[in-house]
């Protein structure tokens, strides 16, 4: 498995060795020893899946501390564009963004830390998975406006689909006000 960094320390792109024959492919989803040669020794303790339509937003999401989450995000079909939004009170990217196309054909996925939100559009109807380093708790949910103008994140769809809850999320600003600068 290939584990890349990106511009925002902490977040990784992993792209498992793949080995295809006639009868299909077998890949790697998860090494624990792997992560930790790049310093990620996160406990898993619950898995997510879900299934969205092409054009989809789900997001941006986060949980408070003392249920903050890191995640390993991948598709297992389709292909979605993944977003993560380092809200991590004083870090120097702050407000920063990093993007990735995760596609079940590369079955390529990303490490998101505990202090990010989270979120992703639907580019071809797709079932996502993710591994989650806390347990979900309501009352501890959060997130940020899907289209925070500060954020330009470009969703690379034509008429995203959003849910109610996703449309009433305050911008990064908002965000950055209520929670004293950050998580």
């Amino acid at each position: 498995m290939e584990i890349r960094n990106t511009p925002i320390e902490d977040v990784f792109e992993l792209y498992p060795k793949v080995f295809n024959d006639a009868r299909g492919y077998f890949l790697e989803t998860y090494r624990e020893d792997l992560l930790a040669e790049k310093g990620i020794n996160t406990r898993w303790v619950q898995d997510n899946q879900s299934f969205s339509i092409a054009g989809t937003v789900r997001g941006l999401h986060f949980q408070h501390a003392p249920h903050a989450q890191a995640k390993l995000v991948r598709v297992i079909t389709g292909k979605v564009y993944d977003v993560c939004v380092d809200l991590r009170k004083d870090s120097p990217t702050f407000g920063h963004c990093h993007g990735v196309i995760l596609d079940s054909a590369q079955h390529n996925m990303l490490y998101v830390p505990e202090g990010f939100a989270h979120g992703f559009s639907v580019l071809e109807d797709a079932v996502f998975s993710y591994k989650c380093s806390n347990f979900y708790s309501k009352p501890s949910e959060g997130g940020i406006i899907w289209n925070d103008r500060q954020l330009d994140i470009d969703w690379k769809v034509g008429a995203p689909i959003i849910s109610d809850k996703d449309l009433e999320l305050p911008s990064l600003e908002e965000f950055k006000q209520q929670s004293g600068g950050g998580l």
